[in-house]
């Protein structure tokens, strides 16, 4: 047929790139399911009552050509000046290997958290790198895997002083030292109010230890000094009270380490290593402890264990979704991890090595001292005497004079009280950046780069060593940590190699021209304290985004400050709470939670001093709405709000939402609805609609911003109009309302990603996105339906954007279990779907609308012939413990070891859905998990077990 100008189509993003299937596909996948088209099938998914009236429209959607340009358009209203504010963020230098091989690179950005360990050895060993780092620098004997950011880390060591300590003052009050970071000291004051505990803010002079139990000092101090704190870390330890210290990480490079003070817990940011500024986030934070409140410590830890064939193998230790198990007692809402911030870090240490952070430490305190010289040769008032990097200039009426001067000279310093200037710097800053500051002091001198002087006396010097592990001492030649990193991203399965179906998890994809925008200056190298008129861009972006986020949600106003899921729930209850007392009714404090809703909603409610009653489920999985009545009468006076999931957790849309939510009403409660899964509703269904008050969203889930190997992420809140007022506030905006997070807007540089993402597709594009998700569910639910009976649907029969496969009668039938069916999963080259949550035994699919049919059908094949190993294990065709799903995954040293197994080689490595020359091999055979507890090591073993095993 000739080719007609009228039969072109545009070749947009949202038809031809994001979206999986082809409509060719989605034709053939509807004819399987029984539909027609696919508006039938939503017409028989999504209740009409909670449909919404109008489509989503804010014009037409760009091109990926317009839509980059757009936006470097935006992102050049962003000034970008040296910024020496210090107070926790600092210019740093991310080498050029690790922005490419790691920050660019989706083997690393796609990658999931490592829930599944045989598949995650190459980010598991790069976070236990970590790991170590910390536990090197700061003295300690413990780290985890990295935490929010360093204000959120503080406020989580509070709470960890509070359960660890055995103070006889254990309920009354934590002392905050008043040289901390006024964000950490805000956040701090945040978490504590709602949980009942007094912050005292003074100088460390002042401390009573025998009236906290715990108190926190910032080491060096925000305003410069270094002190060191041993003495009053012992008058805690009389009184059994905890001692913190927030330590720069690049400091204690030459610094007295936390632990030779004696501290219990150290917590602190690691941005300066390697990870841009980017107007507040993302970036790992850290936390260490000793040994003896290691399992009181919030997050990931990673740990050393064994595989079944003896071997090494990394895998999560300890705390590993302790929020399922523990729920409202766990110790923290905290589930995830920095994760990709935290990889950066760690190979920034790794490309360095010891001789190299030292180095840059020594550099940054003698230009350090060096500024400070010329301002007292000036005859300026310098303080502290003992510094590192931060000092504090008394210049009287000239403040504002000097600051000006300083920006017209394109350097950001910061205002300190009336009277005062502070400057910090850093590793970028050269000769040039140290001539202007001066300038803007009125004094005109060369800087001398070849003058060494230290301003640091000997008592506060480290003596003892770090980074002595040999990973840390490797060869420096590019090639060779090029090579390294690319080893470890090669023992990974990411979403650049394969579907990962986690249910309720959202692994859609992460596209290149979404990423490309994130690693540009106008976003990376803005300080979150600059002038707002520098950030002019930041701001138009984020106004947009949420302007769109609120026609999407039916809010009225999003808060972008969370920088998590769990930090959207936290903040989502918080505003809730602030409401409650702002009417006068602060003694609603009473939560309903279904019971199957995920385990960081009730950790979160305790979070804000909440009591949690659960609701039960019935038999369909759906709220119990005579027990959910039933607590609503009984706890009418003291009802605070109801969290629930929509669709449901059991991923469906259920159809008493709107019943819920009226009921909650009339009881004076408000309504939060998680949104873990709004990749089903985006154009089909709003949560403010629907009767919600107020929800969060996963930006890492429903809107592509990528989860990194478990974090970065972004948890938004939207809110009604009546709860605006009560949205979490920032000291640097001079709100009332105090904030959740370090930075006023989170982890702003990931933000262009999702910006991106709804700009390509258009109302249009997201709508018909949401419909393709709601379509690979139900394809995948209707192929695999004979094999594992799907688990809940709604009453039309049909699933929302994800399903639950029962694998419970394998397990009763051939003691296949979940576990089994996982493992078996990593020889045909698959992420396992998420496991035995919200039901045990079973599997939750959600194959996103990205995944086209082929992929879909490589899946289904897949667990098609797990269903057929067990039933030949059922039918005894095959000896039920020696079989291919109990020894998965195999490796390649199964392939080529000797062979003593009743199944074939091929029939092991090579099953239905693996590819034959793309295989993907595990690394590791099956980690043995109980023997990892049972012999905790959190940090790097020695190097001739990598040697073992690289051979």
């Amino acid at each position: 047929m000739a080719f007609k100008l009228t039969d072109y189509e545009a070749y947009d993003f949202a038809n031809r790139r994001h979206i999986g299937p082809s409509p060719t596909e989605m034709r053939d996948m509807l004819k399987v399911i029984g539909f027609k088209t696919l508006d039938q099938l939503i017409d028989a998914t999504v209740p009409p009552a909670i449909r919404q009236k109008e489509p989503l429209d804010w014009g037409p959607a760009m091109t990926e050509r317009d839509a980059l340009f757009h936006m470097k358009e935006v992102a050049s209203k962003n000034k970008v000046l040296t910024s020496l504010i210090g107070q926790g963020y600092y210019g740093t230098t991310t080498p050029a290997p690790i922005l490419r091989n790691i920050l660019e690179n989706p083997a690393w950005y796609t990658a999931y958290t490592p829930y599944q360990p045989e598949i995650s050895q190459g980010r598991l060993e790069a976070l236990l790198n970590f790991q170590t780092m910390v536990s090197d620098l700061t003295g300690l004997d413990v780290a985890n895997a990295s935490l929010l950011d360093e204000a959120t880390a503080a406020a989580e060591a509070m709470a960890m002083a509070k359960r660890g300590g055995r103070s006889k003052a254990n309920n009354a009050a934590f002392f905050v030292d008043k040289n901390c970071h006024p964000q950490t000291i805000a956040v701090i004051k945040t978490r504590a109010e709602p949980l009942g505990i007094e912050v005292q803010v003074a100088d460390p002079d002042t401390l009573d230890a025998g009236a906290v139990f715990g108190a926190i000092f910032q080491y060096p101090g925000t305003h410069g000094h270094v002190r060191d704190f041993t003495k009053e870390i012992a008058a805690l330890h009389e009184h059994k009270a905890i001692a913190i210290v927030a330590a720069d990480i690049l400091s204690l490079a030459l610094l007295k380490s936390p632990g030779e003070m004696g501290a219990d817990i150290a917590i602190g940011s690691t941005q300066r290593f390697g990870v841009p500024m980017g107007y507040g986030g993302p970036h790992a934070a850290y936390m260490a402890t000793t040994d003896k409140l290691k399992r009181s410590m919030p997050g990931r830890i990673i740990g050393v264990s064994i595989d079944s064939r003896g071997n090494k193998a990394y895998r999560l230790a300890l705390q590993t979704r302790e929020q399922h198990i523990r729920r409202e007692k766990a110790n923290s809402n905290v589930c995830t991890a920095q994760a990709l911030l935290a990889v950066i870090a760690s190979m920034y240490a790794v490309y360095h090595g010891p001789d190299g952070i030292k180095a840059i430490a020594q550099s940054v305190h003698r230009k350090t001292s060096r500024m400070a010289a010329g301002l007292e040769e000036a005859g300026f008032s310098v303080e502290p005497e003992v510094f590192f990097d931060t000092i504090t200039v008394e210049v009287g009426h000239l403040q504002n004079v000097v600051m000006e001067a300083a920006v017209a000279r394109g350097v950001n310093l910061r205002k300190v009280g009336d009277t005062k200037v502070g400057i910090s710097l850093d590793e970028q800053t050269r000769p040039e950046t140290i001539e202007a500051v001066w300038g803007a002091f009125g004094i005109d001198r060369k800087d001398d780069s070849s003058n060494k002087q230290y301003r640091l006396p000997d008592y506060a010097l480290r003596e003892s060593e770090y980074l002595t592990h040999p990973i840390f001492h490797k060869n420096r030649a590019e090639a060779e940590i090029t090579r390294y990193m690319r080893r470890l991203a090669d023992r990974d399965l990411a979403l650049d190699r394969a579907m990962i179906p986690l249910g309720s998890c959202t692994m859609k994809l992460n596209a290149t021209i979404e990423m490309i925008p994130v690693t540009w200056p106008e976003f990376g190298n803005l300080h979150p304290f600059v002038p707002q008129d520098q950030a002019q861009g930041y701001h138009e972006m984020i106004d947009d985004l949420n302007d769109k986020l609120c026609q999407i949600t039916g809010y009225d106003a999003i808060s972008q400050q969370p920088n998590s899921g769990a930090q959207g729930e936290y903040a989502g209850l918080l505003t809730i709470r602030n409401y409650h007392f702002a009417r006068g009714e602060g003694q609603r404090n009473v939560c309903l939670i279904p019971t199957s809703a995920h385990g960081t909603n009730p950790a979160s409610a305790q979070m804000v001093g909440w009591q949690v009653v659960p609701v039960q489920a019935d038999d369909k999985g759906n709220i119990d709405l005579n027990d959910f009545r039933a607590k609503a009468e009984k706890h009418s006076d003291h009802l605070a709000a109801c969290m629930i999931t929509y669709p449901s957790t059991h991923g469906v849309f259920e159809t008493t939402v709107q019943e819920v939510c009226q009921i909650t009403h009339d009881h004076g409660g408000q309504v939060y609805i998680d949104g873990a899964n709004m990749n089903a509703m985006v154009g089909l269904a709003r949560p403010g609609d629907v009767g919600g008050d107020v929800s969060h969203l996963n930006l890492h889930k429903t809107f592509c911003i990528p989860h990194g190997g478990g974090g970065p992420g972004m948890g938004p809140i939207g809110v009604k109009a009546h709860l605006t007022e009560h949205l979490p506030g920032h000291p640097e905006y001079g709100t009332a309302v105090g904030p959740v997070s370090a930075a006023p807007f989170g982890s702003p540089s990931i933000l262009p990603v999702s910006w991106a993402y709804v700009l390509l597709m258009g109302g249009a594009g997201l709508t018909q996105a949401t419909k393709v998700a709601i379509l690979n569910a139900n394809y995948i639910a209707a192929r695999l339906k004979d094999a594992y009976p799907i688990l809940y649907t709604s009453e039309t029969g049909r699933v929302a954007h994800e399903c639950i496969l029962d694998t419970r009668p394998l397990d009763e039938a051939a003691h296949v279990s979940v576990d089994d069916i996982a493992k078996r999963l990593v020889d045909s080259g698959f992420h396992a779907p998420t496991m035995s949550w919200p039901v045990a035994g079973t599997l939750m699919v959600e194959p996103t609308e990205s995944e086209p049919m082929d992929e879909l059908d490589r899946f289904c094949d897949a667990m098609l012939s797990i269903r057929a190993e067990a039933q030949d294990i059922i039918d005894g065709k095959i000896d039920a413990e020696n079989n291919p799903l109990k020894n998965a995954p195999h490796t390649v040293r199964d392939l080529v070891g000797s062979w003593d197994r009743p199944y074939t080689r091929e029939q092991a490595c090579f099953p239905p859905g693996s590819m034959g020359v793309d295989k993907y091999w595990s690394p590791v055979n099956r980690v043995d998990n109980a023997y990892g507890d049972r012999n905790l090591i959190c940090t790097c073993p020695p190097m001739s077990e990598y040697e073992e095993a690289a051979e």
